[in-house]
This record gives structure tokens, sequence and C-alpha cells, in this order.
């Protein structure tokens, strides 16, 4: 009897091993990614010591976008190709993310990404623009335009990070991230499932969670230290006051989704409380990317939004 207890658990942890080298993955080799991920009118640039991936679309007043953890500029796609008759549409892969790549310092501070921001603008000589943001973005946003409010004309913020968090419970990617034993397996061993996990719970609907963008986030995520730099992001637990919203004095859209597990929907009064000078739309059955998710929707919401006086 003894053997065939013994067999048995030999037995379980071969199936066990065999299915955590299922879910082993390398880097994908940084060429071949740019090759499949970088639209026809999108660049790599030299600034601040690292390779930054930004797109620019159309013209007209710069509209400056800024995509939330986990994401990249393919995010706001469908803004994009909304917007670019009016504007000169302008989104970032920000440092840790897309096809940019980790921070050189490793510095994922919100003030660090302040001064990526600052980089960035002065590189394309944008001396004021808009400036619109989700989740980390919205959170970037609105502290760069606290440090810079005369280069920012008007603000849209998409339900932005900002306020310690309440009501929902931290996404599991960012708990394992932040799990000393979780973070180091997940350097290597990256499950496809955890990627379709965390899109269900930001869309409001499930529907539009296809294969294709599931693979598009984790396949991005297999660039070449964006996993170390997933974690060292997990991992940053400074905070950035938000007395300083009292200092926009911008016209400032907030844009929020009414489904939204990620940031509560009621933190969108929390920023209306702070910002002098912002109005609130919602959106019924939508989560945590509206832009994402009804990019027409929305995109004429901000189109009204940055047209008006």
């Amino acid at each position: 009897m003894k053997k065939v207890f013994r067999w048995v658990g030999i037995g379980l942890l071969l199936v066990s091993g065999w299915g955590i080298y299922q879910q082993y993955y390398p880097d994908r080799d940084l060429a071949d990614l740019q090759a499949e991920y970088r639209f026809p009118d999108s660049q790599i640039r030299n600034i601040a010591g690292m390779p930054v991936h930004y797109r620019i679309t159309g013209l007209g007043k710069p509209l400056v976008l800024l995509h939330g953890t986990g994401a990249s500029l393919h995010t706001w796609a469908g803004w994009t190709q909304e917007l670019a008759d009016s504007f000169q549409v302008i989104s970032i892969d920000l440092p840790a993310f897309g096809l940019t790549g980790p921070h050189p310092a490793r510095d994922y501070s919100i003030p660090a990404y302040g001064v990526f921001l600052d980089s960035v603008l002065t590189a394309l000589d944008i001396d004021s623009c808009y400036l619109a943001g989700n989740s980390l973005g919205g959170l970037i946003a609105w502290y760069y335009a606290s440090q810079h409010p005369d280069q920012i004309r008007k603000l849209i913020l998409i339900d932005p990070a900002g306020f310690p968090r309440r009501e929902v419970k931290t996404p599991l990617a960012l708990r394992l991230a932040s799990s000393p034993v979780f973070s180091r397996a997940l350097l290597r061993v990256t499950p496809k499932t955890l990627f379709r996990k965390s899109l269900l719970d930001v869309y409001g609907d499930d529907r539009l969670v296809t294969d294709s963008l599931v693979d598009q986030y984790f396949q991005l995520f297999l660039r070449p230290g964006n996993r170390q730099a997933f974690v060292d992001r997990a991992r940053e637990k400074s905070q950035v006051d938000t007395l300083l919203l009292q200092r926009l004095t911008m016209p400032t859209l907030l844009l929020w989704g009414e489904a939204d597990t990620w940031i509560a929907p009621s933190d969108g009064q929390r920023f209306m409380q702070q910002l002098p000078n912002a109005q609130l739309i919602t959106y019924p059955g939508v989560g945590h990317v509206p832009m994402e998710e009804i990019p027409r929707q929305t995109a004429a919401d901000a189109r009204v939004f940055l047209r008006g006086k």
C-alpha cells in the first residue's frame, strides 16, 4: 500500500511539473515583437535612455494618450481612428510596458513617470497639449498636470487611479507580482489564462475579450525586461497626494465605466470633490477601460469636450 501511495505521489508531482512546464515562456525576440506590434505610423526613438515606442496620427492640436497597467498604446487604437481627423493623436508605450520596455533605473514611481513624460514631450517639441490617461495613465496625467499646469490645455481622466483602493480587491496579477514567492515564478512561468482573466475583469462585456486581444496583451508582456518591470511596478508603494488635484484649474473630463471592478466607480465622486473645473460621464455596463471597450462613444464625448470652450 505504501508503494501505491508513493507512486501516486510521484505521478501527481509529474503531472504538476508538466503543467508548470507548459506555462514556461522565454522572452520574445524584440525585433520580432517590433515587426508584429508596431503600427505603420508608430516610431521607436531613444528618449531618456530607453527606446520609446510612440505613435503620432493626424493633424491638429496634440492630444497625448497614456495607457494603464499591463496595457500598451494599442489600447488607444479606437480613439486614434476616431479622433485623428481633428487632432494630432499621440499615444505612448510607458516604461515597463509595450515595446518601450523597462526603465533603465527601474524607477516606476509616479514622479519618475512624470519626468519621462516631460522628456517625451520635449523630444517631440510639444509645449502644450490636451492630455488623457486611463487608470495608471490617468494618475500620471493628473500628477503631470499638477506640476505643469501651463502646458495642459484640457485634461481627460478615464477610470483614473490615485485614491487609496476601497470596495474592490487588488487584481490577481498585481497580487501575484507583489508576492515574494509568486513574483519569481512570474518572471518565467506566465499562464496565458491569467491574461484572459484580467481582461474579463476589466471589460464589462465579456464577448469583446477575443483570443487575438488576449494574445496581444500576452505577447507584449514577453518583451525582454517587461516581466521584471511589471513586478517592480507592482512593488512600488509610493503615493501621490490627492490634494494636488485642487491645483488643476484647467477643464477636466472624467469618464468612468459603471462596471469597473478594478477602481470603484464611486471614486469618480471623490475626484469631482477635489477638481475645481470638472465634469463626469459614466457608462452603464462598461468596465475599467471604456476607451477600449466602447471607443466610438467615449471618443465622441471626448471630442465634444475638447472642442468646447
